[in-house]
């Protein structure tokens, strides 16, 4: 009969959280949203920086290396270079959304 009530004071303890997570995220959401995540294509010929809300910041060409009239490649090496810019901010941010949830005690995964 009371099995149901085993896991309210999780629950509970889960609520009191929810503030202090709110607070976290928003302050994590500020660091990363401020920090640059670089990434190279093409041995370095196009480079490519986001920043913590994933938005390109910066697209360099390295014009003496590249072969400019052969667009297809060049569209290729930007899509790869933002990409992994990309790539790397989401993992910035799963790696602190991690620690935020492991430091308040709560389930992996959760949020």
């Amino acid at each position: 009969m009371f099995d149901g009530l085993k896991n309210m004071g999780n629950m509970f303890e889960m609520m009191k959280n929810a503030g202090a997570l709110k607070a976290q995220m928003q302050q994590m959401q500020e660091e990363l949203a401020s920090k640059a995540f670089e990434a190279d294509a093409g041995d370095g010929r196009v480079v490519a920086r986001v920043n913590g809300k994933m938005q390109l910041e910066e697209l360099r060409l390295d014009k003496d290396r590249l072969d400019l009239s052969n667009t297809d490649m060049l569209e290729d090496m930007i899509v790869l270079a933002v990409n992994a810019a990309q790539a790397q901010a989401a993992t910035e941010m799963k790696t602190q959304m991690e620690k935020i949830t492991k430091d308040l005690g709560l389930p992996p995964g959760l949020i």
